[in-house]
């Protein structure tokens, strides 16, 4: 499946309205309630230990991702696309921390440090764009970076979503570059791609500093 040229050009023109609307879109259609993502190491709506904490930007966390794990992923899922979001970065769009995208739909879960190298993924899955981008801090683009709030913020929530498609490649399925933004694949993921998103899974934790 690709998307219409005029949905490309919706899509493109929605980015330069601006990326800050990308990482809450609509409720999903169809999303089964019983599916779930959850974490051994983070507390749903808890804190984020430093183990998992940047270490960069005047943060001295471990900066290891968390291990993830999900269940009940809805009939028909050919493959999984995780991003991790801070909506109250101080940057008028977010913060994105963490995407992984073309998860198999026979994984169930990421081992604690999958996120910070490349070979620790599930074959096929890949670490997309994150804000980290090119600075060096998460050791190579395409890695886990971890929360990193300013100083003295009242702590920033951090959303962990899972979302279950009924395409084997969401690069293919909808005509976008591997390379392209968190913001341009959160496009794809909540408008874009139409029926062929089957559910999306989330939980919410915290840090400050």
């Amino acid at each position: 499946m690709t998307l219409k040229l005029s949905t490309r050009f919706s899509l493109l023109a929605a980015l330069v309205v601006g990326a800050s609307g990308l990482a809450s879109g609509p409720a999903v259609a169809g999303s089964s309630d019983k599916f779930e993502l959850s974490s051994p190491d983070i507390a749903t709506g808890g804190k984020i230990d430093d183990k998992f904490v940047l270490n960069g930007f005047g943060c001295k966390g471990g900066n290891i991702s968390p291990a993830l794990q999900w269940k009940n992923a809805p009939a028909g899922t050919k493959s999984f696309v995780l991003q991790v979001y801070d909506p109250d970065a101080p940057t008028g769009s977010g913060f994105w921390h963490w995407t992984v995208y073309n998860i198999p739909a026979n994984v169930t879960q990421l081992d604690q440090g999958a996120g910070n190298a490349p070979a620790n993924l599930p074959a096929g899955a890949y670490g997309g764009v994150n804000d980290y981008h090119d600075t060096g801090a998460t050791g190579g683009n395409g890695n886990y970076g971890g929360p990193c709030p300013p100083a003295g913020d009242k702590p920033h929530r951090y959303e962990f979503s899972l979302y279950a498609l009924a395409v084997d490649d969401i690069d293919a399925a909808a005509g976008v570059p591997k390379t392209g933004t968190a913001a341009l694949h959160g496009f794809v993921l909540n408008k874009g791609l139409g029926d062929k998103l089957l559910g999306k899974a989330s939980f919410t934790a915290a840090y400050g500093r």
